[in-house]
């Protein structure tokens, strides 16, 4: 009965099993293509997947969690041989694998990883459950509980049969075998159970794990959106097609608009097919590397535990994102491929489904509601911590941002403070909306000249540096110190540089960000013009964001010009390296000024996670005296947004807490643990980019009025820090 049943359930598991597949297969063919930009050097590709699979590099950056969910990985994997051996064993219970047979080496390894395995899937369930009561702060809220512990008690299941396997194999080949071939189990069973006995329960078991097993592979077949499973098999695909060949996750430069695999050319958008969608505006816009990263998503909650917006209590969850997008991925599917002309006779309900709205309201009385509700889609920060955070490379800001701009060039839906932000980079250049004429105010009064490309110099031939100056360094009151700063060191430092001047314009991050990439391509190539004319080759710039603009989608927009060569460097990048050369000499400042205060860092997202800067500014504040440096719980790769990013900078924040305001609690909450600034010390925020230093100024200045944070604190830029410390001739 053992036997036929085992058997039975195997036919029924294999066949519901590979019909889960075509069906997984066909949904994501469903996806627009994306050409050969997925499959550039297939030797790096293999490289990081085998990395990022087996050495678990994404995984360990939760450590304890990393190295258990590595030894259950590694079990899943191994153990699949033990499975052909229960197959074996229904029919001889002294049944070995052919060639391997009872090798002592294979058996260690066998029982070892049971074992590990066993005791490492208790430790994820543990966590799991320890996590369940705790709402929204866990990162398993909004995840398919059912489905993580039936996937988990399967695991746990096969590796206590595999166990008992070994014990009982060991008591009924007795004299014939040895305590060395079974190291781990040879305990575990009295020794005078006979033969009989032995047989029959080495038959029962073998019959129950290929039993569990098959019912596993039953269970999700039958349903192709349980991530937490199949993620097992779609992860290695998705992490060989991810967008960087070089490993890297899908940050800093955002995917221009694709049309029919390639890249749309601004110059030719007259010629387009009036039916070519600019961004996503149905399920089947997405390309189908789109369609596999929402396949692939496990439901971890990594992402929403790092994200910002959900951390001040936005509605924007991205896994919950990326799990809507793939519950009606799979509930439109069979409407797509059906033909055009038998839609119409379909369910009501599978035509409901496809009618939907991809963007729109959630919860409506009337109509069909939306797949993803507008609030969600205007929280995201961009900030790229939920990319960075996932294990199986999924491409969350690139999806976001492609919804927006459908919603803005297509529909002109979108958050009505936008309009002033467009309108000042259309007609002005800036998103301040200030006059072009006074981007060079900034240096008014400055003891040198700064020299302007085209009015001092003819161009940058005989110039080291084109300084970047940035529509924040030309136009904010608070940014405009950190720029009078930077030149200032420039000049001590006895570097060449020049600016454009009144020749500079925004870069377009914010437009972009936006979703109006009309705007953003206007911009680019306006200033692409503009560095070409000025011959210019390298590039500092105090802003993050234009950083990553010039640095990582220029090329995009110049493909075939001197701009793609531009080397960009971030202020605290070239200040480091003028220190480390002796160019610039930090001295123990005289009181009142650095002397004795305590420092935090702040990472601009755009600055860390996007182009991985973290040293320079933080070997900068090591190098001033007489100041101690203490860094936030939340640093770094994990480091928490301040809020501007995405276009954010110019929205209201009318949804939950600010987030600039839970940024600030931490860095004062840091200080005051740090020599005492609660208790008069004195302390800055640095940062390197003049959008956190806009929010988190901010930020201070609310709890300083509410008297939650002393007067002693500033928000300062690296390079003031520096300036105040720096000997002078």
């Amino acid at each position: 009965m053992a036997i036929v049943l085992a058997l039975a359930v195997s036919v029924v598991g294999v066949t519901v099993f590979g019909r889960a597949i075509a069906a997984i297969v066909g949904v994501v063919r469903l996806g627009r293509p994306v050409a050969g930009l997925r499959s550039t050097a297939p030797a790096e590709r293999w490289k990081h997947l085998l990395a990022e699979s087996l050495g678990h590099t994404r995984m360990l950056q939760w450590t304890k969690i990393g190295i258990a969910h590595w030894f259950v990985f590694v079990g899943f994997g191994a153990l699949f041989f033990t499975l052909i051996t229960a197959y074996g064993q229904l029919f001889d219970q002294r049944f070995a694998l052919p060639l391997i047979g009872h090798w002592v080496v294979y058996e260690w390894v066998s029982e070892l990883i049971a074992w590990v395995m066993v005791v490492s899937i208790l430790f994820l369930m543990i966590i799991r459950f320890a996590l369940r009561n705790r709402g929204r702060q866990s990162r398993f809220f909004g995840s398919r509980t059912w489905q993580a512990v039936y996937v988990e008690l399967t695991i746990l299941a096969i590796g206590l049969c595999v166990i008992a396997l070994r014990g009982l194999e060991y008591r009924l080949l007795g004299a014939e075998t040895s305590v060395v071939h079974f190291p781990l189990t040879f305990w575990l069973l009295p020794a005078d159970l006979s033969a009989s006995a032995l047989e029959t329960a080495i038959v029962v078991i073998a019959a129950l794990k290929i039993i569990i097993s098959m019912a596993w592979m039953i269970t999700i077949g039958l349903n192709t959106t349980m991530g937490v499973a199949w993620h097992r098999f779609t992860a290695w695909p998705n992490i060989w097609f991810k967008r960087e060949s070089s490993g890297k996750p899908a940050l800093g430069a955002l995917q221009p608009i694709m049309v029919d695999g390639k890249p749309l050319d601004f110059e030719q958008l007259e010629e387009l097919d009036e039916d070519a969608p600019l961004g996503v505006s149905k399920i089947e816009d997405f390309t189908w590397k789109g369609l596999l990263d929402f396949t692939s998503c496990t439901e971890c909650g990594r992402c929403q535990s790092q994200c910002p917006a959900w951390h001040t209590e936005k509605p924007l969850s991205p896994k919950l994102l990326i799990m809507g997008l793939r519950e009606h991925a799979y509930a439109k599917a069979p409407y797509l491929q059906a033909a055009e002309a038998a839609r119409e006779t379909l369910p009501a309900e599978l035509r409901n489904e496809a009618a939907r709205p991809l963007v729109g309201p959630i919860q409506v009385t009337d109509g069909l509601a939306g797949i993803v509700d507008p609030d969600v889609l205007w929280s995201c920060t961009s900030c790229g911590a939920c990319v960075q955070q996932c294990p199986v490379d999924i491409e969350h800001v690139d999806h976001i941002m492609d919804l927006r701009r459908y919603q803005v060039m297509m529909e002109e839906e979108f958050p009505a403070e936008l309009n002033g932000l467009f309108k000042g980079l259309e007609s002005k250049g800036n998103p301040w909306n200030q006059s072009p004429r006074k981007r060079m105010d900034w240096a008014k009064d400055l003891d040198f000249e700064v020299p302007v490309v085209g009015n001092d110099v003819e161009d940058l031939t005989g110039v080291e540096y084109l300084f970047w100056v940035g529509c924040a360094g030309a136009y904010e009151d608070r940014a405009i110190k950190t720029t009078r700063a930077v030149a200032e060191l420039l000049q001590l430092a006895g570097v060449s540089y020049a600016v454009l001047g009144n020749g500079e314009t925004c870069t377009g991050d914010p437009a972009r960000r936006a979703g109006n990439e009309f705007v953003f391509q206007q911009l680019a190539l306006e200033n692409a013009a503009t560095l070409t004319e000025a011959k210019a080759s390298k590039v500092i710039t105090t802003c993050a964001h234009c950083l990553n603009t010039l640095k990582n989608e220029y090329p995009q927009v110049a493909p075939d010009g001197p701009v793609r060569e531009l080397e960009v460097v971030h202020h605290t990048q070239l200040l480091n390296r003028l220190v480390r050369e002796g160019k610039l000499t930090p001295v123990a400042p005289p009181e009142g000024s650095v002397a004795g205060r305590t420092i935090t860092y702040h990472d601009p997202c755009y600055l860390g996670r996007h182009n991985e800067i973290y040293e320079a500014p933080r070997e900068l504040l090591d190098a001033i005296p007489g100041s101690t440096v203490a860094e936030m719980p939340r640093n770094k790769q994990r480091s928490f947004c301040c809020g501007a990013g995405g276009a954010r900078m110019w929205m209201e924040e009318t949804i939950g807490t600010r987030i600039n305001a839970n940024r600030t609690d931490e860095a004062v909450a840091t200080l005051a643990a740090t020599n005492g600034v609660d208790h008069g010390g004195r302390g800055a925020i640095a940062t390197g980019c003049p959008f956190c230093r806009v929010m988190l100024t901010d930020g201070l200045a609310a709890k300083q009025a509410d008297q939650s944070a002393p007067e002693s604190i500033e928000v300062l830029d690296v390079a003031q820090l520096l300036l105040e410390s720096v000997k002078r001739p």
